[in-house]
């Protein structure tokens, strides 16, 4: 298997993201799909060294491991400070750290319980833990896919859900609109030939050898593979500061090596006589003792040392990071935090600017999903139809950090009612709960008998002056005795 020997850079020859493949088309047809996948085939082997690349990047496979000396080389640290991971990992819990949630955009009860129960289906298909591997794939390599499986036999999920590799799957694209054309998937089969699976809107094809093995009607009326890029370039989160990681592994390993040959410091042997096999010897015994040359020159034994100053490369290796951080829009979560709380923390972190800088990359998750769910829904249709919903009845929730400053948001909850927001909108603007409607719908109840329209407020005044007025006249007809 390859290994990440040389740098990124010369990999890719500086064109840094992915490739999409396009087609000119207006219909996939069998007289033009084997024309089609070949080109695009070809966009998917371009991108493949680098989609390798940079998936065993993350994982901690980086040039640092195959670094040659050539000055004491027997002195030869190879440190990973696996930040690529870290930055992965970041960005991966951002968007589906907590599970992606379908919010109706309605107040009908039967879409809102229809929603519910397309929740409940992805819950019980583990849709958060493919939506965790999509993640990883989606940071790491600049693109990710995800596929719909119906589940034969009687099953209380009637789908599954799989999440495809990058290496081996490539979507193209209509170049005149935009719009998904096909979907192609090279796999093999049980003699280890390859093949590739391809499905346009409503077809589907086996190509082999250049030709068409087998085709069909496509049973999930749609491209049962979506494709989520992590921006419009692809460009991968770990690519975009690979240049930064590969300074901090040599900085570290070399600080490694100073201390080590520091420790290991050469002896310089100055007009004196020396035996090899008596100085390995006298090393293992932890003394020396020479002979003076007699030449009438002074003689001398001392440790030949250079220290690497330590302090001045962890300042270096730190501003390296610190500009990491910055590039990738991620908090420094090492800061000195002082007596400082709440939305000062928030923002000197910066959390916020990582919040801003998530929410570019959300439109491009959430249209992916939007596909994703359409045709998981045309599979419900097919096997039960308990969730008659269409993608314009609901909206795509992510969620992140829904904890982190809350008491910031529950003030700003409290100020939008207190000046006569409407509570829908103050739920949705505050950023407290993940489905506002839910919250506003299952509240309201409550929220009636606390709060009142000023038609209700001046009605009740109206009916207190009135009894406050009745109250005053029966007092006065008891004061002149009931007079008539």
């Amino acid at each position: 298997m390859t290994k990440n020997v040389s740098d990124f850079v010369d990999l890719c020859s500086g064109e840094f993201g992915r490739k999409v493949a396009y087609t000119y088309v207006d219909e996939i047809t069998k007289e033009n799909v084997v024309k089609i996948v070949g080109e695009a085939v070809s966009v998917l082997n371009h991108n493949r060294p680098m989609i390798r690349y940079l998936h065993r990047y993350y994982r901690g496979d980086q040039p640092i491991l195959y670094r040659q000396k050539t000055v004491r080389p027997e002195i030869n640290n190879k440190t990973v400070e696996n930040h690529a991971l870290e930055i992965v990992r970041f960005k991966t819990s951002q968007t589906y750290g907590e599970p992606i949630q379908y919010v109706s955009r309605k107040t009908d009860q039967a879409i809102n319980d229809a929603v519910d129960r397309l929740n409940d289906y992805m819950r019980d298909a583990h849709k958060q833990a493919r939506d965790i591997e999509l993640g990883t794939w989606q940071s790491s390599v600049g693109t990710a896919y995800k596929a719909v499986l119906k589940v034969k036999g009687n099953c209380p999920v009637p789908f599954r859900l799989n999440v495809l590799s990058p290496m081996n799957t490539i979507m193209v694209y209509s170049g005149n609109d935009g719009r998904d054309m096909l979907s192609i998937q090279q796999l093999k089969d049980e003699q280890d030939q390859q093949y590739f699976q391809c499905f346009s809107d409503t077809e589907y094809f086996i190509v082999k050898n250049g030709r068409i093995t087998d085709s069909g009607l496509n049973g999930f009326g749609g491209i049962p593979i979506a494709e989520y890029p992590n921006n419009p370039d692809r460009l991968s989160d770990v690519e975009i500061v690979i240049t930064m990681l590969d300074q901090i592994n040599k900085m570290q390993s070399d600080r490694m090596n100073g201390v080590e040959q520091f420790i290991q410091a050469f002896m310089l042997f100055k007009n004196c006589e020396i035996n090899k096999d008596q100085f390995v010897e006298m090393c293992q015994l932890g003394a020396i003792q020479v002979k003076d040359s007699g030449q009438g020159v002074q003689s001398d034994v001392k440790i030949m040392s250079e220290e690497l100053n330590q302090e001045q490369t962890q300042v270096a290796k730190d501003d390296v990071y610190r500009q990491v951080l910055v590039v990738e829009g991620m908090p420094d979560r090492q800061q000195n935090t002082g007596g400082d709380t709440g939305q000062a923390v928030y923002l000197r972190n910066g959390w916020d600017f990582a919040e801003q800088r998530a929410k570019l990359d959300e439109p491009f998750t959430v249209e992916a999903e939007k596909k994703h769910v359409a045709i998981v829904l045309n599979v419900i249709k097919q096997k039960t139809n308990d969730v008659p919903l269409s993608v314009r009845d609901f909206d795509v929730k992510i969620t992140r950090n829904t904890t982190d400053n809350m008491l910031v948001k529950a003030q700003a909850l409290d100020y939008l009612l207190k000046n006569k927001i409407h509570p829908l909108i103050a739920l949705t603007t505050c950023g407290l709960f993940g489905d506002p409607e839910k919250v506003w719908t299952m509240s309201k109840p409550y929220i009636d008998t606390i709060m009142k329209t000023q038609g209700q407020l001046d009605a009740e005044a109206e009916r207190e002056r009135a009894l406050e007025l009745l109250k005053v006249q029966t007092n006065s007809t008891i004061k002149t005795g009931g007079a008539e």
